[in-house]
């Protein structure tokens, strides 16, 4: 076995002898990125990466330096006080790993913290690994808080470069400038670059935000599995989203301010699922259809109605649409599609 040291460059190093990650037919990998911070509502994000590591074996491809990309005075690490000296420091971390799904496919995987700094840089860097391992799919993991109950299915949006690729999977339908993150950064420029480009934003109950919610973690895994073909089992986030479930239902119960507020989301939820398997009925009828900008536009009211209906000093109390907690300096008002 060659024992040449370790690739480095200033912002990764990378480990050698690299992981093998072509497919038997010779296709490169799906790389799927994982940032936690900005957009990760309920932890979904860092819960589905967790999973990927804990449910199959994987080998460790590159090491971020978070030294060059992290702020650590905005994202203080937390350290360990014994009583009389320092004894643990948790350091953020941000790796990409090589992993094998149920059937023996590869696949990449970038996960941990969202760089503070030299974004384009961090971009630049990953496509350079992508493009060395002949990475020709790239999927992004989001999760966003939304005014949608726990009582039903997490919903997902997705977008990319290619909306045919994106199948059946829902879109937001309308244009909007909205803060930016270094995920969104990565898709743009993979897909200027040739990359089949996409993201996953599952949506996450507002007033869920702030605690682990693995059943969105589920539905982003399903959605990748949906656009690769990775085989990505789902069933251990799935017993834990139940035990959570059981958690949130038994807070609700009894408190009939909670019990309304929740029962007020569920019927405008299916009140608009209804609206849109009933334009699904009429596509099948060929009847004409609103266009993607009046959908959007639908939409967006929706949600307009739903913070009116929870009421201003609801509204205010809910994470200002920010998943990423008090260190990030994400802007209030309603939660971004991404």
């Amino acid at each position: 076995m060659d024992e040449r040291p370790a690739e480095n460059s200033s912002l990764y190093s990378l480990e050698f002898p690299a992981p093998q990650v072509s497919n038997d037919e010779g296709t490169g990998p799906v790389l799927l990125h994982a940032l936690e911070g900005f957009a990760d509502a309920g932890h979904a994000v860092a819960l589905a990466a967790r999973h990927l590591r804990d449910a199959f074996d994987s080998e460790l491809v590159a090491t971020f330096s978070t030294d060059e990309l992290i702020d650590y005075r905005s994202r203080r690490p937390t350290i360990t006080f014994s009583g009389d000296k320092f004894t643990d420091v948790e350091m953020p971390s941000l790796t990409m790993h090589a992993i094998r799904d149920t059937a023996g496919r590869p696949f990449l995987l970038l996960a941990g913290s969202e760089p503070d700094l030299r974004w384009e840089q961090f971009v630049e860097a990953v496509r350079l690994l992508a493009e060395r391992f002949g990475v020709t799919d790239v999927i992004g993991l989001n999760a966003i808080p939304m005014a949608v109950p726990h009582t039903r299915p997490p919903s997902i949006t997705a977008h990319g470069d290619d909306p045919d690729r994106l199948g059946d999977l829902p879109r937001w339908g309308s244009e909007m400038k909205l803060p930016a993150s270094a995920s969104m950064l990565l898709e743009l420029r993979m897909g200027e670059h040739d990359h089949r480009a996409a993201g996953l934003s599952v949506h996450v109950p507002h007033y869920l935000s702030q605690t682990d919610y693995p059943a969105a973690s589920a539905r982003l895994l399903d959605a990748v599995g949906e656009l690769t073909g990775l085989q990505l089992p789902v069933a251990a986030l799935e017993n834990a989203a139940e035990k959570v479930r059981v958690q949130v239902d038994n807070e609700v119960s009894g408190n009939a301010e909670i019990e309304s507020v929740v029962a007020a989301l569920e019927t405008q939820y299916d009140t608009f699922t209804q609206a849109q398997q009933e334009r699904a009925s009429l596509l099948a009828a060929e009847e004409d259809l609103p266009s993607g900008d009046e959908l959007g536009a639908e939409l967006e009211r929706f949600l307009a109605e739903q913070v009116r209906d929870s009421g201003d000093e609801d509204a205010g109390n809910q994470d200002d649409g920010n998943p990423g907690g008090p260190d990030d300096d994400g802007a209030g008002g309603p939660p971004s599609p991404m």
